[in-house]
């Protein structure tokens, strides 16, 4: 969340960055209750105060009585406080981050901003099948089989394509994990950030709702998976049991950065893309994502996100496959960022560029919520700032392969720098 004191000093800022991500808040009635709250806060510190200087002195039958009264005044206010504050915090979680300046104002998708394009898309001297039609022939996915045992969108991957689910895994920890190889991406970016590597793990697929919401993560709640009987959901993506790790701790200047890596799967219902993207595995109710997580000072923040889109485009470049550089609008971008960048990857099968990567930089937002702060060398404390993103999403980095490496033959060749995993150059 943000400061209530940035609200207070910044209330038109944030009033436009609301209605900018399309997020409806009442910046008047939040201010309104703040005022409320301090000024009741004060009210009940005094009467506690008269209270304990009665409650020490000689008192007789009527002050007695009087002190009585005090009490139950205190504990009138005491509820009405308790009330308020609860309104109070609720508005609060509704405030969107502030984007920072250079995100380009739009209210969905349409108004999102290519950066830059890196590779040309494949030209065949034949007409490419999509992943579905290569899964099949190949023996790599099928889908109607994992539709009699679960239900629709969901596929066993086989064969050289669960052998690429752990190839591409096996890349990202070894990239991200080797300090000389960072090195190499943030000189290559131009960037003057510690060569800090990546803590490799695997985080909880649960999480319950209260660290959820803090994480800013939870909505939209049709989104997710909810288990009843024990009250928790189940993740949408690694970060939002990552972004945790360091809830209500104290981090001293000289750990950070902390970085981390983590792999698990990841479950949404889909519920509002009824019709879309339903053929094959682009859009499936499970999945597995290699995902980026970071706690920096707040003067590299924005460079940490910088660091996680070169890391991002190194891992791309390795794989061969064209992409392109998207800077995320207002209105298509999470209410906790503050800055959003995609990767998108063209797939020869649908003939378009598709989002495979995402990369969030959320400032002190969701660190507030968390209670994740640093204490400095010079013995002052401020909260932390998060950025997240996405390494690999399997599935999709599955279906370029497929599409991208495609032959004529009906084969698909295996980048090279995955070959060393699957023991082959092709899938034939």
């Amino acid at each position: 969340m943000l400061d209530i004191k940035f609200i207070r000093e910044n209330s038109d800022k944030v009033r436009e960055a609301a209605k900018n991500k399309g997020v409806k808040v009442e910046i008047e009635k939040l201010l309104e209750l703040d005022d409320r709250r301090r000024q009741m806060i004060q009210d009940l510190e005094a009467l506690r105060a008269e209270q304990n200087r009665k409650s020490k002195s000689k008192v007789g039958e009527s002050e007695r009585e009087a002190l009585k009264k005090l009490k139950e005044r205190i504990k009138d206010l005491e509820t009405q406080l308790e009330s308020i504050e609860h309104d109070y915090e609720v508005r609060m979680l509704t405030v969107p981050n502030v984007p920072t300046q250079d995100v380009p104002i739009g209210s969905d998708e349409s108004g999102n901003n290519v950066i830059k394009t890196v590779g040309e898309p494949p030209k065949f001297d034949f007409e490419p099948k999509d992943h579905v039609e290569l899964g099949e022939k190949l023996d790599l996915i099928n889908i109607e089989k994992a539709g009699e045992v679960v239900g629709t969108r969901f596929a066993y991957l086989k064969n050289e394509a669960a052998l690429l689910q752990f190839a591409l895994a096996q890349l990202v920890f070894q990239t991200v994990t080797d300090e000389k190889t960072l090195k190499k991406i943030i000189k290559n970016a131009g960037l003057n950030i510690p060569t800090t590597p990546f803590i490799p793990i695997i985080p909880p697929v649960f999480i319950r709702p209260d660290v959820y919401q803090k994480m800013a993560r939870l909505e939209p709640t049709e989104e997710r998976y909810y288990i009843p009987t024990d009250d928790l959901y189940l993740i949408g993506s690694a970060e939002h049991t990552m972004g945790p790790l360091h809830m209500n701790e104290m981090l001293s200047e000289e750990e950070l950065p902390k970085r981390y890596i983590g792999f698990s799967s990841a479950f949404r219902r889909e519920a509002g893309s009824y019709g879309k993207d339903t053929r094959g595995i682009l859009r499936l109710h499970q999945f597995d994502k290699l995902e980026m997580e970071s706690f920096t000072l707040p003067e590299f923040g924005i460079q940490e996100q910088q660091l996680f889109v070169a890391i991002q485009e190194y891992l791309l470049q390795q794989l061969g496959l064209p992409y392109r550089v998207v800077m995320i609008c207002t209105g298509d971008m999470g209410k906790p960022d503050a800055r959003q960048v995609d990767m998108e990857v063209f797939m020869p099968g649908q003939d378009q560029y598709r989002e495979t990567h995402t990369a969030d930089y959320m400032t002190d937002y969701q660190a507030r919520r968390l209670n994740t702060r640093v204490k400095r060398s010079d013995g002052e404390t401020e909260l932390v700032h998060m950025n997240d993103a996405t390494a690999f999403a399997i599935g999709r980095t599955i279906i370029a392969i497929l599409e991208n490496y495609q032959t004529k033959e009906g084969t698909v060749k295996i980048p090279k720098v995955l070959q060393k995993y699957l023991g082959t150059k092709e899938i034939k």
